[in-house]
């Protein structure tokens, strides 16, 4: 479902929990922290909560010790802000644990909307970097500090589980199919289903999710479960025999079947006696071709991949050839799956030689599942497999190599005054005031550095703005000590710049979403999913390798490393001696 407006009337999706755009009904204004409560309190009490407020929302560091990220949740976001509103029973439980709140407080909550508040983001799906704003929200410190908690919920495990799904499918390879098979692992329904929407984003091609199918569009696909292969016994437990062919003749399917394992066990040499294959095996294979003639693919390692399963395939599979059917191929679950995957190609490669019109049975997709990771699919890379899709769980959805982003919402700016939070922790001291960010490109068209600056920095007025308002090039902002170039610094190591030529590209990275009512028309989710494709391919390999990726420069303007710094000084307290 790709809808973009919300029906309240929806009545049978309401019950489900979900809105029609695939929002979480559980998203809502009291899905918060207590104390962004308490602290509007505060705030309106002093009557302060109209203050004009501007928060960034970023993270500190890349996940999985890699060195891009992938932005996502920015619809979700969007869709909170939209909706935002405290109902009455909201209003009765914050009166009943702010029991000594004035009365005027809740006639002020009851009032509350985002009609204030301004949200300018980067685009869903883009690459991003530490310390870049994703989002920056402005508006009175009233609502704008109760959208923190949600906002950061929203935006943390989408980024996280886009950006692990983007390193799969880097490791897997352009070629590689990517099944995402986690809902069972996942942490409860609502993880299930962002992981099932945004590993999509981030670049597999479907989902066993089906509710998630449903909500968002991806592609749902699955085989069977050992489950299923062990439910029968024998040919005695399939009531269903018969098929209907394409041209309309019933076909007593399992027979065919066994008349097509003779043939194979004549034909060529398995190393295998007929008796240690599993009739219950056939069995539970007939039946599922049965049911889907048109996408059989069959899951051959309940007993023994080699000795039972990939014959017993073959057999099913040739008799449906007969029938005017097309198998899709095998799944393998369990075992060393770069030498199963490639003994299962070659006795596909000798049904093929065996007969000219059987060379389709050469190609036959190959699928391996089992607890596999980022690591593990490196790894059969090296060895040369035979694979052509993966079926990933657990590792992906549950992000176990690094189970949260670390966003963070901080005030940069207070009624046109800047602020800054200081930490002897350097990498989590603010950078204060609103900027403006750019990403600059050098002449290979790959991005070389983002850069940040005080919105008004004369240095970067001399801009040129696309129709969109979001591109810019590099004009005539000349200095003579730099002969056109723009100096770029780290924010917090002033031995670390570097120079940016006139020549440069440089796009604005944000635009307005949301400013009192939605400014932009929203992508969908195969757009986005696009866009990620797009922005990998223009980011430089080094940045995207396993191991030792290098690091993609995020710099400040000299004015704005200035202002840093000035800012730090004055706020830092000073050291008494005595």
């Amino acid at each position: 479902v790709e809808g973009k407006e919300l029906i309240a009337d929806d009545e049978s999706l309401a019950m489900n929990g979900l809105h029609l755009n695939g929002q979480d009904s559980l998203v809502q204004a009291l899905l918060t922290d207590f104390y962004q409560i308490t602290m509007c309190y505060a705030h309106w009490m002093n009557k302060k909560s109209e203050s004009h407020a501007v928060f960034d929302l970023y993270f500190r560091k890349n996940p999985f010790q890699g060195e891009y990220t992938i932005f996502a949740g920015l619809e979700d976001c969007l869709r909170f802000v939209e909706n935002f509103r405290f109902s009455s029973s909201d209003l009765e439980y914050i009166r009943h644990v702010l029991p000594n709140a004035e009365e005027g407080f809740f006639e002020y909550l009851a009032a509350l909307d985002c009609k204030k508040v301004r949200i300018e983001a980067i685009p869903e799906g883009t690459v991003v970097f530490p310390k870049v704003p994703l989002l920056i929200v402005s508006g009175p410190i009233g609502i704008c500090q109760l959208l923190e908690t949600t906002l950061l919920n929203l935006v943390n495990y989408a980024s996280l589980v886009a950006t692990n799904a983007s390193r799969f499918k880097l490791a897997a390879g352009g070629e590689m199919q990517l099944l995402e098979f986690g809902l069972r692992r996942a942490q409860g329904p609502n993880g299930g289903l962002s992981a099932s929407k945004y590993c999509y984003v981030g670049g597999f091609d479907g989902t066993s999710n089906v509710l998630a199918g449903k909500l968002y569009g991806i592609p749902v696909k699955g085989t069977q479960a050992h489950s299923f292969i062990c439910s029968f016994s024998s040919e005695t437990d399939l009531n269903i025999r018969s098929i209907r062919t394409v041209d309309g003749k019933e076909v007593d399917l399992y027979e065919l079947a066994k008349e097509k394992l003779s043939w194979l066990m004549n034909t060529i040499n398995w190393g295998v006696a007929r008796s240690e294959l599993s009739q219950g095996e056939l069995a539970s294979f007939v039946a599922y071709a049965i049911a889907f003639p048109t996408s059989f693919l069959a899951l051959i390692d309940t007993y023994d991949v080699l000795r039972s399963g990939v014959i017993n395939f073959l057999s099913v599979a040739l008799a449906l050839h007969d029938c005017g059917y097309r198998s899709l191929g095998v799944r393998i679950d369990s075992g060393d799956l770069s030498y199963l995957s490639k003994e299962i190609r070659i006795r596909f490669k000798k049904v093929a030689q065996a007969d000219c019109s059987l060379s389709f049975v050469a190609s036959l997709t190959i699928v391996a599942s089992n607890d596999i990771n980022e690591e593990t699919i490196i790894s059969l890379n090296e060895q040369k497999h035979e694979i052509n899709a993966y079926g990933v769980g657990t590792h992906l959805v549950t992000c176990q190599k690094q189970p949260v982003l670390g966003c963070v919402y901080k005030l940069v700016s207070c009624d046109g005054e800047p602020k800054i939070k200081l930490s002897q922790d350097v990498s989590k001291i603010t950078i204060p005031c609103k900027k403006l960010c750019f990403r600059v490109y050098g002449k290979s068209g790959n991005p070389i550095l983002d850069l940040m600056t005080i919105r008004g920095d004369e240095d970067f007025t001399h801009f040129e703005t696309d129709a969109d308002g979001n591109k810019v090039e590099f004009q005539s902002s000349r200095t003579e000590k730099y002969e056109g170039s723009i100096l770029c610094r780290h924010p917090f190591e002033e031995g670390r710049r570097c120079l940016v030529s006139s020549e440069c590209q440089i796009h604005r990275l944000h635009r307005v979403y949301w400013d009192g009512e939605l400014k932009e028309k929203l992508p969908t989710l195969p757009e986005i999913r696009s866009h990620v494709i797009s922005e990998l391919s223009k980011l430089r390999s080094d940045h995207k390798r396993y191991l030792n990726p290098t690091p993609y420069k995020v710099s400040v303007s000299s004015i704005l490393f200035d202002f840093l710094h000035d800012q730090w000084l004055k706020n830092a307290p000073i050291c008494q001696l005595e």
